[in-house]
């Protein structure tokens, strides 16, 4: 059975996606903590809890050895503080690089070995905002932009493993009430996308056969 790993498996868009993978896939399922990943573990025969701080190079670096063969990799984990430039404070530009970016190029960087021996697939999911930047979004876009360019580089650099950036528009889940809520807008889950449609978009594009490479994808909502 292929394994996948998939970072921020906890909940929202990271739980849709372990749930689209396990029927046929031996899950190691992401969190910050033992607690946050119990339910979708308990939820998912045959996964496997993966709790690390992915922001701690020292754990994640012991978390990632126990992996020899990776089929696939989905990076969800992220974090979104939004607010102008003149708001945003260092502290908040290094937190946001620290988890959107340097977060993704430490953990693959451990677990190529275990992908080039599977000839695995990495998704990063990205965003809108990682193709256009928005007044108050400064911070979060520019770790997306990073992150599309830290996809194409692998590409090019692992011709064996896919790279696969996805750009969702906004997703119905408890962090899209958190910023809704902060530009003080009125909260309508039918006006995004829902966490299982960009999940699907995910399966379809690691089941995509050898003979294709599927580099990017956007998803952008209809309202409904």
């Amino acid at each position: 059975m292929p394994t996948a790993l998939i970072t921020g498996a906890s909940r929202g868009l990271g739980a849709a996606i372990a749930r689209t993978l396990a029927p046929d896939h031996r899950c190691y399922l992401g969190g910050s903590t033992p607690e946050s990943v119990s339910a979708i573990t308990s939820e998912l025969d045959g996964s496997v809890a993966w709790p690390v701080d992915l922001t701690d190079t020292a754990a994640v670096a012991e978390a990632a050895a126990g992996i020899d063969s990776l089929d696939v990799l989905v990076h969800n984990a992220g974090v979104a503080e939004l607010g102008t430039v003149e708001e945003t404070t260092a502290d908040t530009w290094r937190k946001t690089f620290e988890a959107n970016v340097f977060a993704v190029a430490e953990l693959t960087r451990l677990l190529l070995p275990a992908l080039r021996t599977a000839g695995g697939h990495v998704v990063l999911i990205n965003s809108g905002a990682g193709l256009r930047a928005n007044p108050g979004w400064g911070a979060y876009a520019a770790s997306k932009f990073a992150l599309r360019a830290f996809g194409d580089v692998l590409r090019q650099e692992e011709p064996t493993i896919r790279v696969t950036s996805v750009h969702p528009g906004r997703i119905d889940t408890d962090m899209q009430r958190a910023i809704v809520e902060h530009e003080g807008g009125q909260y309508s889950p039918d006006a995004f996308l829902t966490a299982r449609t960009v999940a699907a978009a995910v399966r379809n594009a690691i089941d995509t056969p050898g003979d294709a490479h599927p580099v990017e994808i956007v998803l952008k909502p209809i309202a409904r």
